[in-house]
């Protein structure tokens, strides 16, 4: 019996926080390159070093490796440094957007875009719907919008996932900020009247995963394309992420929550940026566990007891 060739998948931001747990994940069963400016740490898929900015680099990438799907996990996610820097937030996570939609067309791929909870401006007060119209507050998002109304006016097979929070073991997180400061300071403040889901990025590697299979698989439901919205379950202002952390951790510190007037930063963000995954469930019967599971698995709380696959749970 003919073994199948496996189907070639792109991942763009491969050494990113996203970037590694999608590595990992696809890397057995799909044949993987990863390209991005840094090495990744996992070295068991192909890898292109490469900057996504230079065009001819992307050709070369695109004619070599033949993607089936590209993964689109690269942007620029210093929400204050876009606010600083907003040339630079467009010409990353939109004019690149753009080019890589274009290549996609050419080299017939479908697309899989990472976008962000802060399209939204918060005023809603409740969980956001993919059908809630966006109104980013920043420059962040603003960039993040125009890459998805370029795959949406560009492409037709195509998946845009908004998400929300991300923490992972690879790369600077609030995770990892949080215990820093409290093992440095033992005295945090931080902000309470600001809402979301924290959203572990193996969860969000493997909703991604289902989501892929449940649209694409064996052949494309063209219906099912468009937009997506994925975060764990459950949500928090980022005090109770930061005292759930803490606690956790067992750290002595103390965390002393404050309005957001208090911490001046150059970007505005959304009150709350709640996502609603009712589509994303109701496609693939899978359901993302709670961020407060989430966290425990990341900090190691429950190795022994833990099994990955609740990570995503099916309904």
């Amino acid at each position: 019996m003919v073994e199948e060739t496996k189907k070639s998948l792109l991942i763009t931001g491969a050494a990113g926080m996203l970037g590694e747990d999608l590595l990992r994940l696809f890397s057995p069963r799909y044949a993987v390159s990863g390209i991005d400016v840094r090495t990744p740490k996992y070295k068991d898929a192909d890898f292109i070093a490469c900057d996504l900015l230079d065009s001819g680099c992307l050709e070369d990438v695109f004619r070599v490796s033949k993607p089936w799907l590209v993964l689109h996990a690269a942007a620029y996610t210093d929400v204050d440094g876009c606010e600083r820097d907003p040339e630079r937030a467009e010409r990353i996570n939109a004019a690149l957007t753009g080019n890589l939609v274009r290549l996609c067309k050419k080299h017939n791929a479908k697309l899989v875009y990472i976008s962000t909870d802060y399209v939204f401006d918060g005023t809603k007060h409740s969980a956001y719907n993919e059908n809630d119209a966006p109104n980013p507050l920043n420059v962040y998002g603003r960039s993040k919008l125009n890459g998805e109304i370029t795959i949406r006016e560009k492409l037709e097979e195509f998946l845009i996932i908004r998400t929300s929070w991300l923490f992972g073991h690879y790369g600077r997180n609030f995770v990892s900020a949080i215990i820093n400061k409290a093992l440095e300071e033992k005295t945090l403040h931080v902000v309470d009247d600001q809402r979301g889901s924290p959203t572990y990025t193996v969860s969000l590697a493997r909703a991604i995963d289902g989501l892929i299979e449940a649209v694409f698989i064996p052949k494309t439901r063209r219906e099912y394309c468009g937009i997506y919205h994925i975060s764990n379950s459950g949500n928090c202002s980022w005090y109770e992420f930061a005292k759930a952390i803490i606690d956790l951790k067992g750290i002595a510190a103390e965390v002393i929550p404050v309005d957001s007037m208090f911490v001046k930063r150059p970007a505005c963000r959304p009150v709350v940026s709640i996502l609603d995954n009712r589509r994303y469930e109701q496609v693939t019967a899978q359901r993302l566990c709670h961020w407060q599971e989430a966290l425990k698995y990341y900090l190691g709380q429950e190795e022994q007891h833990f099994d990955v696959s609740d990570i995503v749970k099916v309904t």
